[in-house]
């Protein structure tokens, strides 16, 4: 029986990259169209990956596409697209792709996500540098026996956020024209959006921001000892600061219009953190 961790070589193999990426990036619900601007793409669906996690129920907003190729000079590969722990995925299969893209020869990973504002200062459309994380999930990707091959038992988290990524991701978001924060984010289950008592909970606790995915692939990355670059897109505010009801279809139609800054963005900053 093949274990865990000949499975995620087996999708490296698969994979076969000739020329090793350096830089790993995950797109959030939305914020696929990243990919438009990528160079020599090779594009291989998640379901043509042996072992790959595939949604169980199809999320508008979410590809489900890995690519491959080049920005400027820099090597990269994407992953449009995420499964999530919501979706009834036990925390192996979630972060099962870091654990591959690790595999494909990545040092640097760059997650981004759409949030909810828990920092009452944040608007939607603004773009968040996390620079820490709340894991309030009563499971982590660690939990259970230690594979070595990946990492060590007892990781340590004082930076999962890599400051010297942070800074080059921030300047690159400025340059962009993007009204840019830095905070920490907050990782709940879901699928539900949180009551106004659970983001006042969160303020308490130190978060700016919440969503439902990141923390387990920043757990995953760290532990394999990829340096991290996190961005949340504040797409909404949340419950008790919002005026509005709360619906995907606010967090789609901002994470539409930032777009073109988006897009900018993170050309500039693949190629700054591939140096």
């Amino acid at each position: 029986m093949s274990t865990y961790y000949d499975q995620v070589q087996e999708a490296v193999r698969a994979i076969a990259a000739t020329d090793r990426p350096t830089v790993g990036v995950v797109l959030g619900s939305g914020l696929s169209a990243f990919v438009e601007q990528i160079d020599e793409p090779r594009v291989i669906p998640y379901r043509d990956i042996p072992n790959f996690p595939v949604s169980k129920v199809q999320v508008e907003g979410h590809k489900g596409d890995l690519v491959l190729g080049k920005i400027g000079d820099a090597r990269i590969v994407v992953m449009s697209g995420r499964v999530h722990y919501y979706e009834g995925h036990a925390m192996s299969a979630v972060t099962f792709p870091i654990r591959m893209l690790a595999g494909l020869g990545i040092k640097t990973l760059l997650v981004t996500n759409a949030a909810g504002a828990v920092n009452p200062d944040f608007a939607p459309g603004d773009f968040m540098v996390i620079n820490d994380q709340l894991n309030l999930v009563a499971d982590n990707p660690l939990r259970g026996m230690n594979e070595d091959r990946f990492g060590v038992r007892f990781p340590d988290f004082t930076e999962a956020y890599s400051k010297d990524a942070r800074a080059k991701l921030r300047e690159a978001c400025e340059s962009a024209g993007a009204t840019v924060r830095e905070g920490v984010y907050a990782f709940l289950p879901g699928p539900c959006y949180e009551t106004p008592a659970e983001v006042r909970m969160l303020r308490t606790l130190g978060a700016d921001a919440v969503g439902m995915s990141t923390v387990p692939e920043v757990i995953v990355a760290r532990h394999m000892g990829l340096t991290v670059a996190g961005l949340s897109i504040i797409t909404n505010s949340a419950a008790g600061i919002s005026k509005t009801t709360l619906s995907h279809d606010e967090v789609k139609e901002v994470a539409g219009r930032v777009q073109k800054p988006l897009r900018m963005a993170l050309a500039r900053a693949v190629q700054s953190l591939a140096r």
